[in-house]
């Protein structure tokens, strides 16, 4: 078993595979993009990535399912579920990267006139959805993925109204 440094990605992967029980890199994959990809998106090829690095790292353990597509599926060995546990319990701040390509784009002398009405309709129809999913489900999330959609819903509210600001300054 080698050291490996483990990043927000590998606790991703972590997370994933403790919540799902066992799961292929494929499977993470999927759930990533069903569940936490509107808050931390990762690169498809990121998550296989991470899922060798933590199997070689003997923080997952691998068997290979039998006949068929000869699936990997993965479980949390005992140091996994510790290192996930740490980190979960680690209040350590960390600040936000904020990559949001429409505000770049204005740092680099874009439009205002032709960026923000764009902007608006497209976090306005995110903000939308959130609030929709969490009127249909939001009394079956548990507390941390409740909190994980209000944080869209905040972010996305933020973002509308930052864009409608941008706009108003156009003079």
């Amino acid at each position: 078993m080698s050291e490996v440094r483990l990043t927000t990605p590998s606790f991703l992967v972590l997370g994933i595979i403790d919540k799902l029980g066992e799961a292929s890199p494929y499977d993470v994959k999927v759930e990533a993009a069903r569940t936490v990809a509107p808050f931390w998106s990762m690169p498809h090829a990121q998550v296989y990535a991470q899922c060798d690095r933590l199997l070689g790292a003997g923080l997952l353990s691998e068997v290979r399912q039998s006949g068929g597509r000869n699936r990997r599926l993965m479980k949390l060995t005992d140091e996994g579920t510790a290192a996930l546990r740490g980190w979960l319990a680690d209040p350590a701040f960390v600040p936000v990267e904020a990559r949001e390509r429409g505000i770049l784009k204005l740092w680099f002398g874009a439009s205002p006139r032709v960026h923000a009405p764009v902007q608006i309709e497209e976090h306005r129809r995110t903000l939308d959805e959130y609030e929709e999913l969490s009127g249909e489900v939001g009394e079956l999330l548990t507390r941390g993925q409740r909190e994980a959609l209000e944080f869209g819903i905040r972010y996305e509210r933020m973002m509308v109204d930052f864009w409608h600001w941008v706009e108003s300054r156009e003079s």
